[in-house]
């Protein structure tokens, strides 16, 4: 497996062992517990329907803590594409522990791959319209999910923004209730010195404020193509935006139908919640062998 496209054993252990513990405890898989303990089977996983894989990791995990005698056997990897009635890969091992892991696996694998293969959309038609353009995730991910969710993200093809609070320092309209946008990218510089320091505006003068305040990152909220693109101007034309230092991005209200429009309008970056909040799953299914 590819390790930069997975989140660290450690983020994803304990999520497994609550996905299990809310399906198996307190008194454990009832109907398994009828069958054979000695019987051994063997189960497919196989897309009904085309997309991109991601979440293995996790799937391995989910069956190593069910019963380590479950053996997973794959012929993919996070972030490959595979076709409808393709194989991803095969479980063998006790047929009671096989059926026990079998919907908190594809519950994982189904929501994981639906977030990669919605994300593998938003880059086809970005790489179209700006190969310059990269698509960002942001932080609308389910409540202790988001390690898992954003490693999807780049099995995706897409990049991680910050994944959380501290990673860095992004001044908001809402921050802005008691100080300027100079006074805050100004602090931040001062107490943070090499963060990413990245200014909400919804107004060219306050792009115009931002760069020349010092901000790294402009985040054009809920504008236009049009006004995006006024933006990108008024970046480039100064100093700092044309030397690369200051960044362009286009957030709020993106959609897949209009993120062209804003690449070619010129952002560095375009982010959107709906890569993750809003993925339809990835119909995956375990086909046993009967």
């Amino acid at each position: 497996m590819r390790a930069d496209l997975h989140p660290p054993l450690a983020a994803i252990r304990p999520i497994v062992t609550l996905a299990l513990a809310e399906d198996i405890l307190p008194l454990g898989d009832l109907t398994a517990s009828l069958l054979d303990r000695n019987k051994v089977g063997a189960a497919h996983f196989v897309a009904r329907k085309a997309g991109i894989v991601a979440g293995l990791a996790t799937v391995a995990e989910v069956l190593s803590q069910v019963d380590p005698k479950l053996e997973l056997s794959l012929v993919c990897d996070d972030g490959d594409a595979v076709p409808a009635r393709g194989l991803i890969g095969t479980i063998t091992g006790p047929f009671p522990s096989l059926l026990s892991a079998e919907r908190t696996a594809l519950n994982f694998l189904c929501h994981l791959s639906g977030i990669a293969t919605l994300t593998r959309s938003y880059v086809d038609i970005v790489a179209s319209a700006n190969p310059k353009t990269r698509v960002w995730d942001t932080r609308k991910t389910t409540p202790g999910m988001r390690s898992l969710e954003k490693a999807a993200v780049r099995a995706g093809g897409a990049v991680n923004h910050r994944g959380n609070l501290s990673e860095g320092i992004l001044i908001k309209d809402n921050h802005l209730g008691g100080m300027s946008i100079t006074e805050g990218v100004q602090r931040a510089l001062d107490r943070w010195p090499g963060r990413m320091v990245e200014v909400e505006c919804d107004q060219l003068d306050q792009v115009s404020e931002a760069v020349a305040a010092g901000a790294t990152l402009i985040l054009c909220d809920n504008m236009t193509p049009d006004e995006v693109a006024q933006s990108v101007a008024v970046v480039r034309d100064h100093p700092r935006g044309a030397n690369g230092a200051c960044l362009v991005e286009a957030s709020g209200g993106v959609t897949i139908e209009n993120i062209a429009d804003y690449a070619r309008a010129g952002a560095d970056v375009i982010s959107s919640g709906a890569l993750t909040h809003s993925a339809p799953i990835l119909d995956i299914g375990l086909d046993l062998d009967l």
